[in-house]
């Protein structure tokens, strides 16, 4: 989904001069009090709701609520850029909540789902290497743009966010039928929303892994660039 923070996902090379990130006025001038960054924030609070209403096993409100937050994360982008009103501050609070949001949920549901085949759980294995990518991804964004270097999104990074959305909505989903329509073995039979569950699951694995080592690779080059052939 495009963010305020999709100018932060792809790596670009530092100018000459690295400049610091902090000293860009990317603000010029503007308010930090916009609709924007207030989604943001509205965002966030609506994260801790909805991780609220997961303990609470209230998995269809959490289910509409966690829709309505994501929808939050494609407007206030479309918003920023649509009135020019990208700001320092909704750079970082942007993918900070993006962060929560999917992190605390992928924890929640493990903690909800341990008795699910792992085929198809949003397991602790896969909210490990949903938390752990964006450790990594946060680590070298801090690196290149204290060299002056700047992110981007990259497309494997939107498909990995798409992928993290509709893997936790079907696993609220899932929860929320399970008490009236478990099986002999205390799950759900083989249905359209399982498959959708377990395509989703693997697709969140394989593209949270390939995105992240993406910027790896990306970030690899800028660091060590490796010694210049002399000339003359």
């Amino acid at each position: 989904m495009p963010t305020q923070s999709d100018s932060q996902d792809s790596i670009q090379q530092p100018a000459t001069k690295p400049e610091s990130p902090i000293d860009v006025d990317l603000d010029d001038g503007r308010s930090n009090w916009n609709v924007p960054n207030a989604l943001s924030a509205t965002r966030l609070l609506m994260s801790f709701v909805v991780f609220g209403l997961i303990v609470a096993e209230s998995y269809f409100g959490a289910l509409v609520l966690f829709i309505l937050a994501a929808s939050t994360d494609w407007i206030d982008g479309w918003w920023a850029r649509k009135f020019n009103q990208i700001t320092k501050l909704g750079r970082i609070l942007d993918p900070f909540c993006d962060k929560i949001i999917i992190c605390g949920t992928f924890v929640l549901l493990a903690t909800k789902m341990d008795a699910v085949p792992w085929y198809f759980s949003v397991s602790g294995i896969l909210a490990v290497v949903v938390i752990g990518r964006e450790l990594l991804v946060t680590a070298l964004r801090s690196a290149i743009e204290s060299m002056g270097g700047d992110f981007s999104a990259r497309f494997t990074g939107k498909l990995k966010m798409v992928f993290q959305c509709l893997t936790a909505g079907g696993g609220l989903l899932y929860l929320h039928r399970l008490p009236s329509e478990s099986s002999g073995d205390g799950g759900l039979p083989m249905d359209w929303l399982t498959w959708f569950l377990m395509i989703n699951v693997w697709l969140t694995f394989i593209f949270t892994i390939y995105s992240g080592m993406e910027y790896v690779v990306a970030a690899g080059k800028i660091l060590n660039p490796g010694k210049q052939p002399e000339t003359g």
